[in-house]
């Protein structure tokens, strides 16, 4: 590639360009991870599945069974078990999707590819109305495999369009572009979700349409970087033989097998693992909490969903900045003290506080957009150049994988105490787990071990 030779170096310009397009996909693609995985879809079909199983009230929580694959599940578990499906089916996909990757001069392509076929799967989800929830099982599934593949490129091109010095600021700026997007196309569906009645809409036609705006907003957006993105030639290839297909499911065995050469990377994405969890659980029992143990109404609930959405967003780019100064695995840590102070504050919530509630949802918001980006930026030092999807199809699989971890020990707190804050406060395992293998990780010499330059601030 031309530097510009006797005038300038033009690469900083180039990356700039490349990084700008590239965030465009982070703003893309998270209106499916919200709009449709966190708010409207399982709700949705468990009221529609309800009415399969003939429940009198699908509105109402179903235990009536119907029957997917032999298997009879209850019409209000169905959802989840369809979302946990396709979260372990990724955990094995996600790593053969990601050698590929490593090994092709079209990742953007990959990008989106994968992209534009989960949009399609997401589109379907608008046919999901009656008794008719198989259409729904199909495509939500499908959908959710898809946008992880996609992922794993999008990811990978990371580490072309940016230096060691540039990767937390652009990751941060990615994730921030992400929570915006995501959190005002779910505005706008909660708003019609809402105001239904005054806009003419029955409410199933109102859910209906905001998982179709998802994915047309999904597939719409991802033009932007396929169109200004650049593809880069793959780097330091490992060498097997035959089929581009063969010679990746060659490099991932390979590559599995020299994973005992990087011992940091391994500790990293051990503590990632347990903190990662915990932060995923927490927001995944927020709205429990706020509905069954402090009694907050829908409305409190939803403001609070989008206010952290909104505050996701600065706390990404504060983190960015945290990290530009103090270096991302600081940054890192100091956000997982945060997330432990969080679970025992909120263990102390009274009910019906409005103020304190909010509070609490500005903090999550602040230290959630700030240690995802971060944790995706770091773990790039820590990837041998080259290998950027199989790892991140790694991290992302690993991820899928335990991500029913805290969910369990929430649900298992539950049961035994019968109380939401002992369930809550448990949490804090994952965190103080977490940051245990982040105090083991020596990140100098694991950025150096990858054979990657170690940012001035780390």
């Amino acid at each position: 590639m031309t530097t510009g030779e006797g005038i300038a170096d033009l690469r900083p310009l180039w990356r700039s360009k490349d990084q700008k397009a590239w965030y465009w996909y982070d703003w893309a693609n998270s209106a499916f991870y919200t709009t449709v995985l966190s708010v409207l879809f399982a709700p949705y079909m468990a009221t529609v599945a309800g009415k399969a199983a003939g429940c009198v009230d699908a509105d109402e929580t179903c235990s009536r069974t119907v029957t997917l694959l032999g298997l009879h599940l209850a019409a209000g578990s169905l959802p989840f078990y369809l979302t946990s499906f396709a979260t372990i089916a990724s955990a094995f996909v996600l790593p053969i999707v990601g050698a590929f990757v490593d090994r092709s001069s079209r990742k953007k392509w990959h990008m989106g590819g994968y992209a534009w076929a989960g949009s399609f799967f997401c589109a379907l989800l608008f046919f999901m109305e009656g008794d008719h929830w198989q259409i729904g099982a199909v495509a939500v599934v499908l959908a959710s495999i898809l946008g992880g593949c996609s992922l794993v490129s999008y990811y990978a091109i990371l580490v072309d369009i940016s230096t060691e010095e540039e990767r937390d600021h652009v990751s941060s700026r990615g994730w921030a572009f992400g929570y915006l997007g995501g959190g005002l196309l779910l505005a706008v569906n909660l708003g019609m979700f809402l105001g239904h009645d005054a806009i003419g809409l029955e409410k199933g036609m109102s859910v209906r349409l905001s998982l179709l705006s998802a994915a047309i907003w999904w597939a719409g957006f991802t033009l932007i970087p396929m169109l200004r993105l650049r593809n880069y030639e793959p780097v330091n290839e490992v060498a097997v033989e035959g089929t581009l297909f063969e010679r990746s499911f060659g490099q991932l065995f390979t590559t599995l097998k020299e994973m005992r050469a990087f011992p940091m990377t391994m500790t990293f994405l051990i503590g990632y693992l347990f903190y990662n969890d915990g932060i995923q659980t927490v927001i995944y029992a927020a709205s429990t909490y706020g509905s069954k143990q402090l009694k907050f109404g829908d409305s409190v609930l939803i403001g609070t969903i989008l206010l952290i959405q909104f505050v996701a967003w600065g706390g990404a780019l504060f983190f960015g900045r945290l990290a530009a100064k103090h270096g991302a695995y600081r940054s890192i840590l100091w956000g997982i003290y945060a997330w432990m102070a969080i679970v025992v504050i909120a263990l102390f919530l009274p009910e019906k506080n409005v103020p304190l509630f909010m509070a609490v949802a500005i903090a999550i918001g602040i230290v959630l957009g700030g240690t995802q980006a971060l944790s995706r930026s770091f773990f790039s030092l820590l990837i041998p150049r080259g290998r950027e999807g199989e790892y991140f199809a790694l991290y992302n699989a690993a991820e899928r994988g335990t991500s029913w971890f805290g969910t369990l020990l929430f649900g298992v707190v539950f049961q035994v105490t019968g109380s939401y804050r002992p369930a809550i406060v448990a949490l804090i395992v994952y965190f103080i787990l977490g940051a245990f293998f982040l105090l083991r990780l020596d990140p100098q010499r694991g950025i150096r071990e990858a054979g990657n330059a170690v940012p001035s601030a780390l």
